[in-house]
């Protein structure tokens, strides 16, 4: 891979809300990490093709960023019994199916398993996201039409 294409890549994911890639070649691997303050770009120091060239010294410290501030710890006790529905992708959380439909899901809606509670746009696909159990939503951790990364705690269910 080039040195102009490492840098469209990174150019690409600055303007996206991809939070990782990663691309293995045959002697060559790079992954890319994006985070809301910056982004950092780690090269796995593979063997490029040698031309003569004496290879450079190794890195044996990065530069200090900015401390990211630690996430801040949930004021309230969350009860033992509630179950966390993720999202099972990146991509933009909406609570409807439409802007002129109902809700799918707030605070207090009796859902089912299987039952749809949000949608997940994605790379232009609307992916239907299910319940896993039977209860109550007591919470809704995401707002509407908001970016949501993999794994990341959508709603509060407390099992029936």
């Amino acid at each position: 891979m080039e040195y102009k294409q490492i840098q469209e890549l990174i150019k690409t994911i600055n303007k996206s809300n991809i939070g990782e890639l990663s691309i293995e070649e045959k002697d060559f691997k790079i992954t890319i990490k994006q985070k809301k303050e910056n982004v950092q770009t780690f090269v796995n120091p593979q063997p490029f093709p040698q031309h003569n060239l004496q290879a450079p010294a190794p890195v044996t410290s990065l530069p200090a960023a900015a401390p990211s501030a630690p996430h801040p710890a949930p004021t309230t006790a969350q009860p033992d019994n509630l179950v966390t529905i993720k999202s099972p992708m990146i991509g933009t959380f909406y609570r409807r199916a439409s802007p002129d439909k109902p809700l799918l899901a707030e605070v207090g809606t009796e859902v089912k398993n299987g039952q749809t509670v949000c949608i997940i746009e994605a790379m232009k696909l609307f992916n239907d996201i299910e319940s896993e159990v039977e209860g109550t939503i007591v919470k809704v951790l995401v707002d509407d039409a908001s970016p949501v990364e993999y794994d990341q705690p959508l709603f509060l269910v407390e099992p029936n």
